[in-house]
Protein backbone atom coordinates (compact mmCIF):
# COMPACT_ATOMS: atom_id res chain seq x y z
CA UNK A 1 0.00 0.00 0.00
CA UNK A 2 1.46 3.00 -0.49
CA UNK A 3 1.36 6.30 0.77
CA UNK A 4 -1.68 8.13 -0.43
CA UNK A 5 -3.56 4.96 0.22
CA UNK A 6 -2.44 5.19 3.68
CA UNK A 7 -4.29 8.39 4.55
CA UNK A 8 -6.95 7.38 2.51
CA UNK A 9 -6.72 8.62 -0.60
CA UNK A 10 -6.81 5.91 -3.00
CA UNK A 11 -7.26 7.91 -6.29
CA UNK A 12 -3.66 9.07 -5.96
CA UNK A 13 -0.86 6.61 -6.79
CA UNK A 14 2.63 6.99 -7.60
CA UNK A 15 3.60 5.37 -10.92
CA UNK A 16 7.14 4.60 -9.79
CA UNK A 17 8.31 2.84 -6.20
CA UNK A 18 10.75 5.62 -5.71
CA UNK A 19 8.66 8.55 -6.14
CA UNK A 20 6.91 7.43 -3.27
CA UNK A 21 9.87 7.42 -1.00
CA UNK A 22 11.10 10.51 -2.48
CA UNK A 23 7.50 12.29 -1.19
CA UNK A 24 7.83 10.98 1.98
CA UNK A 25 11.81 12.30 2.19
CA UNK A 26 10.53 16.09 1.20
CA UNK A 27 7.70 15.35 3.29
CA UNK A 28 9.83 14.87 6.38
CA UNK A 29 11.93 17.60 5.19
CA UNK A 30 9.68 20.30 4.83
CA UNK A 31 7.38 19.27 7.92
CA UNK A 32 5.67 22.88 9.07
CA UNK A 33 5.87 24.32 5.85
CA UNK A 34 4.00 21.93 3.37
CA UNK A 35 1.19 19.98 4.15
CA UNK A 36 2.06 15.85 2.37
CA UNK A 37 -0.57 16.60 0.03
CA UNK A 38 1.05 19.42 -1.61
CA UNK A 39 4.46 17.93 -1.40
CA UNK A 40 3.01 14.62 -3.47
CA UNK A 41 1.04 16.45 -5.95
CA UNK A 42 4.71 18.62 -6.32
CA UNK A 43 6.71 14.98 -7.14
CA UNK A 44 4.33 13.24 -8.90
CA UNK A 45 4.15 17.64 -11.41
CA UNK A 46 7.92 17.54 -11.15
CA UNK A 47 8.30 13.51 -12.24
CA UNK A 48 5.60 14.28 -15.21
CA UNK A 49 7.20 17.13 -16.83
CA UNK A 50 11.20 15.10 -16.88
CA UNK A 51 9.67 12.40 -17.75
CA UNK A 52 8.15 14.20 -20.63
CA UNK A 53 11.14 16.15 -21.76
CA UNK A 54 14.11 13.56 -20.74
CA UNK A 55 15.22 11.67 -23.94
CA UNK A 56 17.20 9.00 -21.55
CA UNK A 57 14.81 7.61 -18.54
CA UNK A 58 17.64 6.14 -16.41
CA UNK A 59 18.33 9.97 -15.76
CA UNK A 60 14.30 10.48 -14.48
CA UNK A 61 14.55 9.59 -10.38
CA UNK A 62 17.69 11.72 -10.15
CA UNK A 63 15.97 14.42 -11.94
CA UNK A 64 13.09 14.67 -10.58
CA UNK A 65 14.51 14.35 -6.91
CA UNK A 66 16.37 17.49 -8.00
CA UNK A 67 13.40 19.40 -9.52
CA UNK A 68 10.77 19.11 -6.80
CA UNK A 69 13.27 19.57 -4.01
CA UNK A 70 14.46 22.90 -5.79
CA UNK A 71 10.89 23.63 -6.63
CA UNK A 72 9.50 23.51 -3.01
CA UNK A 73 12.70 24.92 -1.93
CA UNK A 74 11.86 28.09 -4.32
CA UNK A 75 8.27 28.19 -2.97
CA UNK A 76 9.03 27.81 0.67
CA UNK A 77 11.39 31.30 -0.02
CA UNK A 78 8.92 33.11 -1.77
CA UNK A 79 6.45 32.22 1.12
CA UNK A 80 8.89 33.06 3.76
CA UNK A 81 9.65 30.33 5.54
CA UNK A 82 12.92 29.64 4.01
CA UNK A 83 15.40 32.65 4.41
CA UNK A 84 17.15 33.82 1.48
CA UNK A 85 20.78 35.12 2.56
CA UNK A 86 21.80 36.19 -0.82
CA UNK A 87 20.69 37.37 -3.91
CA UNK A 88 18.38 34.88 -6.29
CA UNK A 89 18.86 35.48 -9.74
CA UNK A 90 16.54 33.57 -12.50
CA UNK A 91 17.49 32.79 -15.82
CA UNK A 92 15.16 31.61 -18.36
CA UNK A 93 15.43 31.02 -22.43
CA UNK A 94 13.33 28.64 -24.53
CA UNK A 95 14.96 25.49 -24.40
CA UNK A 96 17.02 25.63 -21.02
CA UNK A 97 19.48 24.30 -22.91
CA UNK A 98 22.06 26.67 -23.59
CA UNK A 99 21.96 30.43 -22.90
CA UNK A 100 20.39 30.40 -19.56
CA UNK A 101 22.67 27.29 -18.59
CA UNK A 102 25.39 29.31 -19.49
CA UNK A 103 24.33 31.98 -17.66
CA UNK A 104 23.75 30.28 -14.66
CA UNK A 105 26.93 28.64 -14.45
CA UNK A 106 28.98 31.57 -15.35
CA UNK A 107 27.25 33.63 -12.33
CA UNK A 108 27.66 30.58 -10.28
CA UNK A 109 31.48 30.62 -10.82
CA UNK A 110 31.99 34.42 -10.99
CA UNK A 111 29.22 35.11 -7.41
CA UNK A 112 31.45 32.19 -5.44
CA UNK A 113 28.51 31.89 -3.10
CA UNK A 114 27.28 35.71 -3.04
CA UNK A 115 24.36 35.02 -5.37
CA UNK A 116 22.00 32.12 -5.50
CA UNK A 117 20.83 31.42 -9.33
CA UNK A 118 18.47 29.25 -10.90
CA UNK A 119 17.72 28.37 -14.35
CA UNK A 120 14.69 27.46 -16.88
CA UNK A 121 12.68 26.72 -20.46
CA UNK A 122 9.82 28.06 -21.51
CA UNK A 123 9.73 24.67 -23.71
CA UNK A 124 12.52 23.03 -22.61
CA UNK A 125 14.65 20.85 -24.36
CA UNK A 126 15.64 16.68 -23.69
CA UNK A 127 19.25 17.69 -23.18
CA UNK A 128 21.94 20.14 -23.23
CA UNK A 129 23.63 21.66 -26.77
CA UNK A 130 26.99 20.42 -26.73
CA UNK A 131 28.65 22.49 -28.00
CA UNK A 132 27.77 24.44 -24.99
CA UNK A 133 28.65 21.82 -22.94
CA UNK A 134 31.98 22.07 -24.50
CA UNK A 135 32.19 26.05 -24.87
CA UNK A 136 31.95 26.05 -21.15
CA UNK A 137 34.15 23.47 -20.40
CA UNK A 138 36.81 25.27 -21.97
CA UNK A 139 36.91 27.76 -19.10
CA UNK A 140 37.24 24.95 -16.31
CA UNK A 141 33.30 24.51 -15.73
CA UNK A 142 31.18 21.73 -15.79
CA UNK A 143 27.54 21.41 -17.12
CA UNK A 144 27.96 17.33 -16.59
CA UNK A 145 25.18 17.04 -14.02
CA UNK A 146 22.71 19.88 -15.39
CA UNK A 147 19.61 19.17 -17.52
CA UNK A 148 16.62 21.58 -18.88
CA UNK A 149 13.91 22.24 -16.21
CA UNK A 150 10.40 23.65 -17.27
CA UNK A 151 10.04 27.41 -16.06
CA UNK A 152 7.41 27.16 -13.10
CA UNK A 153 5.71 29.79 -11.29
CA UNK A 154 7.38 29.30 -7.76
CA UNK A 155 10.97 29.73 -8.86
CA UNK A 156 9.96 33.46 -10.22
CA UNK A 157 8.15 33.95 -7.14
CA UNK A 158 11.82 33.03 -5.12
CA UNK A 159 13.24 35.18 -7.68
CA UNK A 160 14.81 38.57 -7.36
CA UNK A 161 16.24 39.20 -10.40
CA UNK A 162 14.64 37.70 -13.17
CA UNK A 163 16.44 37.77 -16.83
CA UNK A 164 14.77 36.56 -19.93
CA UNK A 165 16.17 35.42 -23.54
CA UNK A 166 14.63 35.30 -26.22
CA UNK A 167 11.57 33.47 -24.48
CA UNK A 168 8.88 36.38 -25.18
CA UNK A 169 6.26 36.55 -22.47
CA UNK A 170 6.68 33.31 -20.33
CA UNK A 171 7.20 34.30 -17.15
CA UNK A 172 4.55 35.71 -14.86
CA UNK A 173 5.22 39.68 -13.82
CA UNK A 174 5.26 39.79 -10.11
CA UNK A 175 5.61 43.44 -8.25
CA UNK A 176 9.13 44.39 -6.54
CA UNK A 177 11.58 41.95 -8.81
CA UNK A 178 13.84 43.49 -11.12
CA UNK A 179 13.56 41.71 -14.81
CA UNK A 180 15.49 42.50 -18.33
CA UNK A 181 15.62 40.92 -20.81
CA UNK A 182 19.24 39.68 -22.83
CA UNK A 183 19.17 39.77 -26.43
CA UNK A 184 21.58 37.07 -27.78
CA UNK A 185 22.08 35.10 -30.75
CA UNK A 186 20.37 31.40 -29.83
CA UNK A 187 23.45 28.78 -29.55
CA UNK A 188 21.48 26.23 -31.62
CA UNK A 189 22.78 25.50 -35.26
CA UNK A 190 25.65 27.69 -34.39
CA UNK A 191 29.27 25.94 -34.40
CA UNK A 192 31.46 25.98 -31.63
CA UNK A 193 32.80 29.30 -32.59
CA UNK A 194 29.56 30.87 -32.73
CA UNK A 195 28.88 29.49 -29.27
CA UNK A 196 32.28 31.36 -27.72
CA UNK A 197 30.89 34.55 -29.10
CA UNK A 198 27.56 33.74 -26.83
CA UNK A 199 29.27 32.75 -23.98
CA UNK A 200 31.66 35.70 -23.78
CA UNK A 201 28.97 37.69 -24.24
CA UNK A 202 26.68 36.19 -21.32
CA UNK A 203 29.85 36.18 -19.17
CA UNK A 204 30.21 39.98 -19.86
CA UNK A 205 26.35 40.70 -19.27
CA UNK A 206 27.06 38.74 -16.00
CA UNK A 207 30.20 40.56 -14.75
CA UNK A 208 28.11 43.88 -15.33
CA UNK A 209 25.09 42.15 -13.05
CA UNK A 210 27.04 41.00 -10.38
CA UNK A 211 28.84 44.50 -10.13
CA UNK A 212 25.28 46.18 -9.36
CA UNK A 213 24.20 43.01 -7.30
CA UNK A 214 26.84 42.96 -4.98
CA UNK A 215 27.52 46.24 -3.81
CA UNK A 216 30.84 46.63 -1.24
CA UNK A 217 28.91 47.58 2.31
CA UNK A 218 31.40 50.33 2.45
CA UNK A 219 29.95 51.49 -0.81
CA UNK A 220 26.39 51.98 0.80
Amino acid sequence: MDLAQRRGMPGLAFPEQYLERLAAELTERFAGVFSAETIERYVLESYTSILRASTVRTHVAVRTARFATDRLTALAQAKGAIERPVPEVLFVCEQNAGRSQMAAVLTNHLGAGRVHVRSAGSAPSGELNPAVVAAIAELGLDLSEEFPKPLTDDVVQAADVVITMGCGDACAIYPGKRYEDWELDDPAGLDLDGVRRVRDDIRARVETLLGELLVPSSAV
